[in-house]
């Protein structure tokens, strides 16, 4: 069973979080049935940049990098605090390690702000949110080599992607590179994708 990490900090953005339990779930249901998502929060209970609550099922001093096989990481909005957990020590420490042992990180639109602000990104490609450039232009200036053209932007183990429209196709991204392009294809399918 390959189990993901789905690492949340208050203010991130539901659809975000969701397409990575979605796609993964319909894969432990309807495709080869090898992945597993489990969620990680920086606090116990946390509001979504819409003020949906959820609770995560573990929470991040709890958190064994060692029992996982990816992190996923959803963005969020600076008005709903996200920055406040996802630039917290130990979130940050997490997307350090998932990258110390190689593991796949897969990230969507500002979540790469967190990635860089952890350092694992200088000198690497990657994207973020594209509207305005003003997130790209602070994640070149934490040492990323912003791709602004590019929706998704893969660099050896980490996934970015440029903005919410990104969401399903990092998931089956992340879905792949965990199990294979055949089942992929066939879980898209399943989920009305081709």
């Amino acid at each position: 069973m390959k189990k993901v990490c789905l690492l949340l900090a208050d203010g991130f953005e539901a659809v975000e979080a969701s397409v990575f339990t979605d796609v993964l779930g319909w894969n432990l249901y309807e495709g080869d049935g090898s992945t597993k998502v489990v969620t990680c929060g920086t606090l116990p209970e946390l509001k979504c940049t819409w003020n949906f609550t959820v609770v995560p099922e573990m929470l991040i001093e709890d958190l064994n990098v060692d029992e996982f096989d990816a992190l996923a990481i959803p963005g969020g909005f600076e008005e709903a605090h996200f920055y406040r957990g996802a630039f917290s020590d130990p979130f940050l420490e997490t997307i350090r390690e998932f990258d110390r042992q190689g593991k796949v990180i897969a990230t969507i639109c500002v979540a790469a702000l967190a990635v860089a602000k952890s350092g694992v990104l200088k000198g690497r490609k990657a994207t973020t949110y594209n509207i305005g450039g003003w997130r790209q232009r602070q994640l070149a200036e934490m040492g990323a080599v912003v791709v602004p053209d590019s929706r998704i932007v893969v660099d050896g183990n980490i996934i970015t992607s440029y903005n919410p429209s990104t969401a399903f196709d990092v998931a089956f991204l992340l879905l792949e590179k965990l199990t294979s392009t055949e089942n992929t294809d066939k879980v898209k399918a399943l989920m009305g994708f081709k």
